[in-house]
């Protein structure tokens, strides 16, 4: 059996994941999220998330991103010990935070592939829209958990890739709408 790799994530309904929290991210309409009225419920799939994590995995961009700011955040407690995996071709071991819990570079695809088959539970994508986009294009994604806010942002970067490929199909396996106008949709993969 293999480990299930899951991109969680916030999207646009025009499909964008770029800058959900804020400007600092660099897109124009950075903090896209916080300007959808709150409703608890619409987050319940992100407490849900923290009893199934067993490992993180990150592009560099979002590693640096993440790493200042989760080791020391309330909200991400939980996660602070787990393993992490950051894909990356130029992260030195060097540049890795410290009491963070384990974090190791995989440098390739192939380290991605090989990492599933490993014992472990499930690992959790954040952020890292190009290395999901590589990831869907090789099959290596199980699972998507999306939240999808009800604004259309034009430009940024998606978490889909537009290359000519095979049809990949998806099974929803759970959906939700809310009062704000967020629906959730859990995808599996079907292979």
């Amino acid at each position: 059996m293999t480990r299930e790799l899951v991109y969680t994530g916030f999207m646009s309904l025009d499909g964008v994941v770029d800058s959900p929290g804020g400007q600092v991210e660099g897109h124009r309409s950075g903090g896209w999220v916080l300007d959808t009225e709150f409703v608890p419920e619409a987050y319940a799939l992100k407490a849900e998330e923290l009893a199934e994590t067993t490992a993180l995995m990150f592009g560099r961009r979002s590693y640096e991103v993440f790493a200042p700011i989760w080791p020391d955040s309330e909200d991400h407690v939980a996660y602070k010990e787990l393993p992490k995996y950051v894909v990356s071709t130029s992260l030195t071991d060097d540049a890795v935070i410290e009491g963070w819990g384990p974090i190791t570079i995989l440098r390739s695809i192939d380290n991605i592939a090989e990492l599933k088959q490993s014992a472990g539970g499930a690992i959790f994508i954040h952020g890292s829209s190009e290395l999901a986009r590589r990831l869907s294009d090789a099959d290596l994604i199980d699972r998507y958990n999306l939240l999808v806010f009800p604004v259309l942002l034009g430009a940024g970067k998606s978490l889909f890739s537009r290359a000519d490929r095979d049809k990949q199909k998806l099974r929803l396996r759970e959906s939700a709408t809310y009062s704000n106008g967020v629906a959730k949709l859990v995808y599996d993969v079907v292979r």
